[in-house]
């Protein structure tokens, strides 16, 4: 590429596995992006029906398609309640719930969406730590503490928890017990 990055875009251009598709993006994407705005993870990816530039920074992850038709989505990190990683052999599907809505971004590389998916988790894990805590919660008994396990199970299986975020909300349960 002849256009100069900023050192965080080109940080995170290096990281990328595959660039297909976000030539374009990346050369622009500074204009996109809000003042003191740092740039940690990108990947390529298609939503909707437009193949564009997937960027994780400090404050947002964006889509940003620029060609013929310009296409922008903001998703501030404040507003995701979830995400959701489903890869497949080669790529997969990072889909963002906000708000009682949901968005997936298809076709992205299996590597660069796990790094997307599992830094966004570690935020919102992160952002859910730092509400009030509550009042300890009472013993469970034993065909609950089955229950919620194998839900949490499923959760991990579907791609919703980290198998760290697994292991943890399992030790909560058992130390219930």
């Amino acid at each position: 590429m002849a256009t100069e990055l900023r050192p965080d875009i080109q940080a995170a251009r290096d990281k990328m596995q595959a660039r297909l598709g976000a030539g374009r993006e990346l050369k622009r994407l500074v204009d996109y992006l809000w003042e003191n705005e740092s740039v940690h993870l990108l990947a390529s990816g298609i939503y909707s029906r437009g193949t564009g530039l997937v960027v994780l920074t400090d404050l947002r992850l964006l889509f940003l398609k620029y060609g013929l038709v310009k296409q922008t989505v903001d998703f501030p990190i404040v507003k995701i309640s979830s995400v959701q990683w489903s890869g497949g052999i080669g790529v997969g599907s990072l889909t963002v719930y906000t708000s009682g809505n949901k968005a997936e971004i298809k076709q992205i590389n299996k590597k660069d969406g796990q790094q997307i998916s599992d830094l966004l988790r570690r935020r919102l894990a992160r952002r859910a730590g730092s509400a009030p805590t509550h009042p300890a919660s009472p013993p469970l008994a034993s065909n609950d503490l089955y229950e919620q396990l194998r839900k949490l199970g499923e959760l991990r299986d579907a791609g919703v928890l980290s198998p760290e975020e697994f292991e943890s909300k399992k030790r909560t349960l058992m130390d219930r017990i």
